[in-house]
């Protein structure tokens, strides 16, 4: 089974760390629309632990989420976190495909941070290099055997046939980039645990990291600095930010040392990527998740990159019924990647 392959006709499903999402669209041409969705919240312990009892526990909400969606195709495209894989852009000769596909199996091992063997490895051209028109830049991807194997066993033990795996980076790339705007872009999506940042040019990511640090990194900092329960500071995050004129600036100082930290590997991130591409011009940060939820929190960073910031909109190319427009409004940041796992084989 392929890493980054297109396929047709399926629902994608999206196991994150609290919420299982799942999602359904049909297409013409370009244009989408919502056929089928779903969301059910789950403990993080279900999503994080191994264990058979854990495990199983973790299928019942995915069959619940499948089950409220009304989704009845079986075939599924499931998304790989990217604190689970390893992601980078190599630059290559210019070669025929099949050529390009031998040289990847002799050079993956000087890449790939894992032992072959014990690793799933895919690839995808992403065209010619922004440095050297002599070579090509390949976008290659890997997952341990251990976590793409029991996930496989999870959802096709549900009575699902898995299609296809992908990055949850490239789904974000997908869902959350203008089509009109093939520049240069960064993507931070703050989950509850890590953040997604990728950084694009065109319509590929270039560079994908997974920072350890989310909202609940944020919520422990205001519960230690506060001395108030987690579900209050939770509250406060979700209510006044980190907005330093609101509530007096309480939360904004209880969580401003995790905040800075944050944004200080972001801007490494953006420095990397700038030496790289040192010719590039970066376009504008497009935040997602927790990074629309949290008021300040996008135009902190934002400062701190020195670039726009953009509200990610992943149902921006999407079609939505009215009926389910009201329903979908507070939760519409959460599905970048289960509708980037959907949009797979037209961008």
């Amino acid at each position: 089974m392929k890493l980054l392959p297109k396929v047709g006709d399926y629902f994608a499903l999206d196991i994150g760390t609290t919420a299982i999402r799942v999602v359904q669209l049909s297409s013409r041409g370009k244009a989408w629309s919502l056929e089928k969705y779903g969301i059910a919240n789950v403990e993080s312990r279900y999503t994080t632990s191994d264990s058979p009892e854990d495990q199983k526990r973790l299928g019942e909400v995915i069959m619940t989420a499948v089950g409220q969606s009304g989704i009845k195709t079986r075939d599924v495209v499931i998304g790989i976190p990217s604190n689970k894989m390893f992601a980078t852009v190599v630059d290559m000769p210019n070669l025929s495909k099949q050529e390009l596909a031998n040289s990847i199996k002799y050079q993956a091992e000087q890449y790939i941070p894992m032992s072959l063997d014990e690793a799933k490895i895919d690839w995808k051209p992403l065209g010619k290099s922004i440095n050297d028109e002599t070579k090509n830049e390949v976008l290659l991807a890997s997952v341990a055997n251990t976590f793409s194997e029991a996930r496989l066993d999870l959802i096709e033990g549900l009575g699902f046939n898995v299609v296809a795996m992908e990055p949850d980076s490239l789904a974000l790339t997908r869902s959350l980039l203008s089509r009109s705007d093939m520049g240069a872009h960064l993507i931070v999506e703050i989950g509850d645990f890590a953040t997604d940042v990728v950084l694009t040019y065109g319509d590929s990511p270039r560079l994908i990291r997974s920072i350890p640090t989310g909202m609940e990194t944020l919520v422990k900092a205001a519960t230690q600095n506060l001395n108030i329960q987690p579900d209050q500071a939770r509250q406060f995050l979700l209510k006044f930010g980190v907005q330093p004129d609101r509530l007096e600036g309480q939360v904004y100082r209880a969580v401003e040392t995790s905040l800075d930290q944050f944004a200080t590997e972001i801007v490494k991130s953006v420095k990397f990527f700038k030496t790289r591409y040192p010719s590039v011009e970066m376009g504008s940060m497009i935040v997602s998740s927790y990074g629309v939820t949290i008021p300040a929190i996008a135009q902190y960073i934002a400062q701190k990159v020195d670039l726009k910031v953009e509200m990610g909109n992943p149902w921006a190319n999407v079609q939505v019924a009215s009926s389910d427009q009201q329903k979908l409004q507070a939760l519409s940041a959460q599905f970048s990647v289960a509708i980037g796992l959907a949009q797979r084989g037209v961008s």
